[in-house]
């Protein structure tokens, strides 16, 4: 008898621990629509702290990993998913971006507020650029060749990916976080939640043309970008929620609840749907009906503190950082849109 009842339980733990497995790993979607699979996990050995931002050379097969709270960027080879350098010494890394063209990362540090432009190919410094401080998000504009780096007190400098030289400043009401450039227009997006604003930048003129002030919630950190409808996603962490705001006007189009503590947002155009990412512990898909309506389609279970990612559509991924916590190991996750 006591044999049988081992037996049983057995049974029941592992259907127990198969169910844990399959929920952990995809969410299917409420009423159709997308979801994600978990396809790998790829460890990062040794990295303490917050993670935040990731960059990708898809030529290459490698992914750059902005290791805020290690100091350090991790490389990973994406053909053996192993961490195969760290470039260390760094000062709070915080965004990161590849450029192709001339062969260079550049690593915005929030700690000294430097920009530090790192040969891709040898990976050793080539050039650094001192900000004021706190030098967070970063941007390159693929028709100008330049870079965008958000910093201190409220800025924008402007930097030729070529020369590495500094061009010029755009001033803001207070530190940028998340902003976003249109690739046919001439408008930049900016974030900034000291102000309660998002600010509407002319960067031909190189000033803001427009203030859009935000009275119904604060914490505005994410942003992505609908250019082709012009509809702007921006996520905010008090109250935790998703608002839509037409591009054109500067009007919030419509409000939904989402995870808490977001970071990142990333909207597919190919399958209309926004990923937002929150360090709560999870990934919420909203599908886009149209540019007014927008429903959460699944939300899928990541870990504590885990915010930020990448969407690399090319691939098809969702990169999401994890960092360590506890028993839970510092690694990024690899899910597979399913749709």
């Amino acid at each position: 008898m006591k044999l049988f009842i081992i037996w049983v339980a057995a049974i029941c733990l592992t259907a127990c621990d198969k169910m844990e497995r399959s929920s952990f790993e995809t969410a299917s979607p409420a009423s159709g629509g997308a979801s994600l699979r978990l396809i790998q996990t790829i460890p990062l050995p040794g990295v303490e702290g917050r993670i935040d931002h990731l960059a990708v050379d898809l030529k290459g097969q490698r992914l750059f990993i902005a290791a805020l709270g290690n100091n350090t960027v991790e490389i990973v080879d994406l053909n053996t998913s192993k961490v195969i350098h760290s470039i260390t010494g760094l000062s709070e890394p915080q965004g990161i971006v590849f450029v192709p063209e001339f062969r260079k990362i550049f690593v915005a540090n929030g700690g000294n507020g430097a920009c530090e432009i790192f040969d891709s190919d040898t990976l050793q410094l080539v050039d650094k650029l001192d900000l004021s401080g706190d030098a967070d998000n970063i941007r390159y504009d693929v028709n100008s060749r330049l870079v965008y780096v958000g910093y201190g007190n409220g800025g924008l400098r402007l930097i030729d990916a070529s020369t590495d030289k500094t061009l010029s400043d755009i001033k803001l009401d207070g530190h940028p976080e998340s902003f976003q450039l249109e690739s046919a227009g001439s408008k930049i997006f900016v974030n900034i939640p000291s102000a309660h604003q998002i600010a509407e930048v002319d960067r031909l003129q190189k000033k803001v043309a427009a203030k859009w002030t935000i009275a119904s919630a604060d914490a505005n950190y994410p942003m992505a970008l609908d250019e082709n409808q012009h509809r702007l996603f921006v996520g905010f962490r008090s109250p935790a929620n998703l608002k839509v705001y037409d591009t054109e006007t500067g009007h919030p189009v419509t409000t939904l609840d989402s995870v808490a503590d977001g970071d990142d947002i990333f909207y597919d155009a190919a399958h209309k749907i926004i990923f937002v990412i929150g360090g709560e512990g999870s990934i919420d898909i909203f599908s886009q009906q149209d540019p007014d309506h927008y429903k959460l389609i699944t939300r899928i279970p990541t870990a504590a503190g885990a915010r930020t990612g990448l969407w690399v559509q090319e691939l098809n991924r969702l990169y999401v950082a994890i960092p360590r916590r506890g028993a839970q190991e510092a690694e990024i996750r690899v899910y597979e849109l399913q749709s």
